[in-house]
């Protein structure tokens, strides 16, 4: 599934990154304002600051953010590129397990065949060579 895909430390650290629920609150309050520092985003959260301000520096660290100097503030915009590879990323994931259920569903319900047979069809379409996920 990598092949030509993201890079998946790039989608690790990014659903890491997502993985709280702040940060993902953040997210949304960026991509509805557009741009924003860290004392106008932590006006909307029930955080102080300094806790946005570590947030917005795990999302900067997975390139979901991006800070740029305004005088004496950081204006912070939203990156989507990696969230869109991510997204992809697990598009592919869900495509590959959909169709490894379809073989399985497929070997369970095959009439006529006696039971080790249609077992080790659903095995050889379901998982890579060596048996395992």
């Amino acid at each position: 599934m990598s092949r030509g895909g993201p890079d998946p430390g790039v989608v690790g650290t990014v659903l890491g990154a997502l993985a709280d629920p702040t940060r993902r609150l953040l997210l949304d309050a960026l991509a509805e304002k557009g741009q924003a520092s860290a004392t106008t985003l932590a006006g909307r959260l029930p955080v102080s600051r300094q806790a946005v301000v570590k947030h917005l520096q795990v999302l900067e660290e997975a390139g979901l953010v991006r800070g740029v100097r305004a005088g004496r503030e950081v204006l912070y915009t939203v990156r989507p590129a990696p969230l869109d590879a991510s997204a992809r990323w697990l598009a592919d994931l869900a495509t590959a397990w959909d169709r490894r259920l379809t073989a399985l569903k497929r070997a369970a319900e095959a009439p006529d065949q006696p039971h080790d047979q249609a077992g080790d069809q659903a095995r050889d379409q379901t998982f890579p060579p060596g048996g395992t996920p």
